[in-house]
């Protein structure tokens, strides 16, 4: 039976190894387990935030490729701004957004080409960070008309 078990973990992928530390080991799995799990970001951030509480540096490196899961561990486990994963964060519209308002507190040069990219999440940069015009991100915003009004409304708010 012992045997059984070694050979599912030895088989298991990312998200296999995850639930089996969230559902039955409930907690920290071997280190060949976290080996696993720090293969894909979506598991290693959620290994990090739920089951160590903290940070786990084996599953840096591939959070530093995805903008979502580096924001989110930005967020959730460093609960902070983070210089090593700001290049991948500034390649997202709106993770890149989120960090410039949530822990920059302002104008974020390094992500402004991505939000500039998509309406709602520059409409929300001129809005909430800039507090006023944005012209590099309204070619986006007027590509929506729900949100190119939203714009205007603001606008003539200033």
């Amino acid at each position: 039976m012992k045997n059984e078990i070694k050979t599912k973990q030895n088989e298991m992928n990312a998200e296999d190894a995850y639930w089996h530390a969230r559902n039955v080991v409930k907690g920290r799995v071997s280190p060949e387990l976290e080996a696993v799990i720090a293969t894909n970001a979506e598991y290693a951030y959620h290994y990090a935030r739920w089951i160590i509480k903290g940070r786990f540096p084996e599953g840096e490196a591939v959070l530093a490729t995805d903008a979502e899961y580096a924001y989110y561990y930005a967020a959730y486990v460093i609960e902070g701004r983070w210089p090593e994963f700001e290049a991948v964060i500034a390649t997202s519209a709106k993770h890149a957004y989120c960090y410039a308002r949530n822990f920059i507190k302002g104008r974020w040069p390094e992500g402004e080409a991505a939000i500039a990219t998509h309406y709602m999440w520059a409409f929300d940069y001129a809005r909430h960070v800039i507090k006023g015009r944005w012209p590099e991100g309204e070619a986006a915003i007027a590509k929506d008309a729900q949100w190119s009004a939203l714009y205007q409304g603001f606008l003539e708010t200033l």
